[in-house]
């Protein structure tokens, strides 16, 4: 792999917590991304649904299918610029690890029970899944990542839990949100692939779904164009029986667009930089970027999809269910940890007789039913309630 001198080389990271001897055939960020791979958390992905929940529809998109989207994405941007695509995969693998069932909905609901207690961010649980929950290993909690993929999951963090981390790990992950430094360039490359990946594929789910209409998405500069250039070419795609692989085609076209645009931005904004290290990249303004029309191109797009997609009434309704049952399983398993499987209701029952010991437990609590998929969470919340919110 031909690294550019900005990028994040595997024999300079700073470590892991607990050290470890070095893998004989594998780096250490393809190390980090094989454990990603193989933990239970990345498996439970393809029962938590992004804006269509688990029990909609077989095709729309899952938190797995996005994070490979955005791995894929990431690695060929990386490949142009020289960064390193191990870092970038693992980050991007493991990005939304910490994500509740419900996508967004499950995360706000349980943000809202935890309110007088540290709150959650689905950021920091992401965090808390590699550093801690998942048990694999005899010698320590969590997958041992190292600090560079670690850094790159952590793409969000409020200035509290920024100062708690900082207070448990010195100079570790947390200390550039109060420094206001910036992650390295794989992981910023991380953040804008996610937001690439996600536009386009919920433009996709949205017209799949019939929540929005190719003649909607007239209105979106950036999608229209790319449509009109399709239909230029194979004007024999023009007809309601030829409206997918229009949609396909002009998706495609926009990506790739997307795509070529950040990686000659983001030359341009490292070339005036002049980056002699790896390190030197925290130390500016973010450096991946869109050029100035695609930035503003994106957030039209952007725009279109929470007015017509994320706050239709159909979503919307959805999205008020599946806040219920997280609400409603928050509150049975406060008051009944036995509910919850034995290693968690062990974990309450140990959190609650050390200090501080009601936000632990709560924090046991949060941590069992963001681990949960879509129909694990509706199937409890049935057993439990004895309603059936999502059918």
């Amino acid at each position: 792999m031909n690294l550019a001198i900005y990028a994040c080389d595997p024999a300079c990271s700073r470590g892991r917590r607990h050290a470890e001897p070095a893998a004989p055939t594998r780096t250490e960020f393809q190390r980090d991304r094989d454990r990603i791979v193989h933990s239970s958390a990345f498996r439970r992905l393809v029962y938590k649904t992004q804006v269509f929940l688990n029990h909609e529809g077989d095709l729309f998109r899952t938190r797995l299918t996005h994070s490979l989207e955005v791995a894929q994405l990431g690695r060929s941007i990386a490949r142009s610029l020289g960064l390193n695509e191990d870092l970038v995969e693992a980050i991007a693998l493991a990005h939304d690890l910490g994500h509740t069932p419900f996508g967004h909905a499950g995360q706000d609901a349980l943000n809202e029970c935890m309110a007088d207690h540290g709150g959650f961010e689905h950021n920091l649980q992401s965090l808390r899944v590699v550093d801690q929950l998942e048990q694999r290993y005899p010698q320590f909690d969590g997958l041992n990542l190292t600090f560079e993929t670690r850094e790159g999951i952590l793409k969000h963090c409020s200035r509290s839990n920024a100062q708690r981390l900082e207070a448990t790990e010195p100079g570790g992950v947390g200390k550039r949100f109060l420094m206001r430094s910036q992650p390295s360039l794989e992981a910023q490359l991380c953040n804008l692939a996610d937001e690439i990946a996600y536009n386009a594929h919920d433009i996709d789910d949205g017209v799949r779904s019939g929540l929005i209409s190719l003649e909607q998405l007239e209105q979106v500069p950036l999608f229209d164009d790319f449509r009109r250039q399709t239909l230029e070419e194979h004007p024999h795609l023009q007809g309601s029986m030829q409206g997918r692989r229009l949609l396909y085609e002009a998706i495609r076209r926009m990506l790739s667009a997307q795509v070529y645009d950040v990686i000659a931005a983001t030359r341009r904004a490292i070339d005036h930089a002049a980056l002699q290290s790896a390190d030197a990249a925290r130390l500016q303004e973010p450096l991946l970027q869109f050029g100035d029309e695609m930035r503003a191109s994106s957030t039209v797009l952007k725009r279109f999809l929470l007015q017509n997609l994320y706050r239709h009434p159909q979503v919307m309704e959805t999205t008020g269910q599946a806040k219920s049952v997280v609400r409603d399983l928050f509150k049975v398993y406060r008051a009944r940890p036995q509910e919850m499987q034995a290693v968690f209701s062990a974990r309450f029952d140990q959190a609650a007789s050390m200090a501080e010991g009601a936000d632990r437990s709560v924090r046991v609590v949060a941590d069992y039913i963001a681990g949960m998929t879509d129909r694990f969470a509706a199937k409890e919340h049935e057993r439990l309630t004895g309603q059936r919110l999502l059918t």
